[in-house]
């Protein structure tokens, strides 16, 4: 049967959703999306699905995607990240390259919408576990640019105990408190590669709007009454239940600048782990930049964290054109 290339649609969620199960299986990435978390993924206000999509599709089933939304906000350059993939039973006939050519056609218009002018890079992340997707990347010129850690620990045994340092406080993410934890997360990931600021409209959509967010697993460090450190929970349910355990995610985590370096960060940690056991949380995790400038790897390290998965985010600079 030939395959039809078309773009997504909100109607295309349980189709990608099964494709997304059979790509997991093959590659163990750890990453699972059931249903719910595809219906979020496509009606997220940065995806234009007519634009910034593409699908092949064999009768009803979905073998290919590729998913290129704007960021939103862009600094010295606009990055847009490539997420997509390939079905293990359609590998190595060339629909992971056709996906590639795409959105180096796509990506300059719809960049250009939306940061007239700004130099534009496409990222995409491949694990160390699908060497087939890293063999593309570079096959098609994309460049490694940074690796990245997925690092975890269980929440029996021992825990850390640090500590706030005087005169800061923990204490529960609230609504009242939201603009605080953005303008950490904002403040504290400046010097972070790849990063930009989170709009009011980004944040919620992807954080604290996000199913995903836990409020009552999420903290703030406080010193009079200034927010200097944040920790964003998140849980995935299709992660929970194919693994058989809870996972409580640590989708953030930042101290602003000025506080580095004093047991802000170690303390968010402790008092995270603590309550995430005593929530029902079987393990936590965090995604980390190998290379992060503030040390973040050895602080998680110390906390119990071990490194579990490695991946390369590659960096491709287009010129429109």
């Amino acid at each position: 049967m030939s395959l039809a290339w078309e773009p997504l649609t909100p109607d295309d969620a349980e189709a990608l959703t099964d494709l997304l199960a059979a790509i997991e299986a093959e590659d163990h990435t750890g990453e699972v999306h059931d249903l719910d978390d595809v219906r979020e993924q496509l009606g997220h206000h940065l995806i234009d699905l007519a634009a910034g999509t593409l699908a092949a599709r064999e009768g009803d089933r979905i073998v290919a995607f590729g998913y290129l939304p704007v960021r939103q906000s862009a600094t010295e350059s606009h990055v847009m990240r490539l997420w997509g993939g390939v079905h293990p039973a359609h590998r190595r006939r060339g629909l992971g390259r056709r996906l590639i050519d795409w959105s180096l056609a796509t990506a300059p218009p719809l960049s250009e919408k939306v940061f007239p002018g700004v130099p534009l890079e496409i990222h995409l992340n491949a694990p160390d576990s699908n060497q087939g997707l890293k063999a593309l990347a570079e096959g098609t010129g994309f460049t490694a640019g940074r690796w990245f850690a997925e690092m975890g620990r269980p929440l029996s045994g021992d825990l850390p105990a640090f500590t706030p340092p005087p005169g800061v406080s923990i204490v529960p993410w609230s609504p009242d408190l939201d603009e605080g934890a953005r303008n950490v997360r904002n403040e504290s990931f400046l010097d972070h590669w790849g990063s930009v600021p989170h709009t009011p409209e980004s944040w919620r959509d992807y954080i604290v709007g996000s199913r995903n967010f836990l409020p009552g697993s999420s903290y703030l460090a406080l010193h009079e009454d200034r927010a200097v450190g944040v920790l964003i929970t998140h849980t995935f349910e299709g992660y929970n239940e194919q693994s058989g355990e809870r996972r409580a995610w640590i989708q953030i985590i930042g101290t602003l600048r000025e506080w580095r370096g004093k047991g802000v960060a170690s303390a968010l940690i402790a008092h995270a782990l603590a309550a995430f056991r005593a929530q029902g949380f079987d393990t936590t995790g965090l995604g980390v930049d190998a290379d992060n400038p503030t040390g973040a790897v050895s602080v998680y390290a110390r906390s119990g964290f071990e490194i579990l998965q490695r991946s390369t985010n590659y960096v491709l600079p287009v010129t429109p054109g």
